[in-house]
């Protein structure tokens, strides 16, 4: 059975703009590139892909979630 939390919690208003830095981004887009590519990802590289995608999935959700709560605010 799922359960759900909710916390509620004050965001730096500058967390709104906040994005991948430019080197984080590039790393993801060039391990991105490389499997797009056709060329195999080490465990290693694959690793550190799915924890990129994983944090820029993240901050997106959370800007989202902040969006819809300042505006039904």
């Amino acid at each position: 059975m799922a359960t759900t939390a909710s916390i509620d919690f004050p965001v730096p208003a500058g967390l709104r703009g906040f994005k991948l830095p430019r080197g984080v981004r590039n790393r993801l887009d060039a391990l991105l590139d490389k499997q797009d590519n056709g060329q195999p990802l080490t465990a290693a590289e694959r690793r550190e892909a799915e924890g990129l995608v994983e944090m820029a999935e993240f901050l997106t959700l959370l800007k989202l979630r902040m969006r819809a709560a300042s505006k039904s605010a």
